[in-house]
């Protein structure tokens, strides 16, 4: 019988006739294939946000594209990442009460006032950012407006207190340095410089360093460092 059937395909052949896909004589592969199953539009958002939720993981990396973020500062200001596109633009989480972040600003160090005063009349931009929850040490309009008077901060503080953009970040210390390249994407990731003391500021400035290689048009030696400092108070 098998036989006879591969003598009837053989003429059929010959002849020139092809067969439809109906009559079931294909391989075996063929027979037992399953229909080519329908993209939905869930299954299309299921692999949207599966991508996005990789660009997100991978958004904070050296190397990649800055996260975008739109925040007010003390003054009720909103400002926007975009804002500076084209620049260089150093971003430090910041948190007034913390001993960390007082050791750049008291006691005669003046370490992110000076650095913004010689960097930005290169076209450097400084931005802080605190993400602390409401109630939480250093949070606050007030708080943060009072700190950028006492301390004469000519850059702005920005207020996260939904904690996304820190988050966006994987910002966890006070301070933590981030600097974003003309480009967009971040260059340098970690702590200011080589101190982790509270009463002591560091003899190599990571920030610096990385800032003059950026302008002289070189690569960035050391593109990342363990953050020092505080938590970052977020909110539950």
């Amino acid at each position: 019988m098998k036989r006879s059937k591969l003598s009837l395909i053989a003429l059929i052949a010959s002849a020139g006739i092809i067969l439809p896909a109906a009559v079931g004589m294909g391989s075996p592969d063929q027979k037992d294939s399953k229909p080519a199953t329908t993209t939905t539009t869930t299954d299309k958002k299921d692999h949207k946000d599966h991508k996005d939720a990789k660009q997100t993981e991978a958004a904070a990396k050296i190397g990649s594209i800055a996260p975008a973020f739109t925040l007010n500062d003390t003054e009720g200001k909103t400002v926007n990442l975009s804002d500076f596109a084209g620049k260089i633009v150093v971003v430090t989480w910041f948190n007034p009460g913390c001993p960390y972040v007082k050791k750049h600003f008291e006691n005669g160090a003046n370490t992110f006032n000076d650095l913004n005063k010689k960097y930005g009349e290169k076209g450097v931009v400084f931005v802080a950012i605190n993400s602390g929850a409401p109630g939480k040490e250093g949070a606050g309009k007030e708080a943060n407006n009072s700190a950028r008077k006492d301390w004469k901060i000519e850059f702005p503080i920005l207020l996260d207190e939904s904690g996304k953009v820190g988050k966006l970040y994987d910002a966890k210390r006070t301070p933590e340095m981030f600097i974003i390249n003309k480009d967009g994407t971040l260059a340098y990731h970690g702590a200011i410089d080589d101190s982790d003391k509270t009463k002591e500021v560091g003899k190599t400035n990571y920030v610096a360093k990385a800032l003059d290689e950026i302008i002289a048009g070189k690569p960035v030696t050391t593109t990342q460092t363990k953050p020092y400092g505080c938590t970052v108070k977020y909110g539950s």
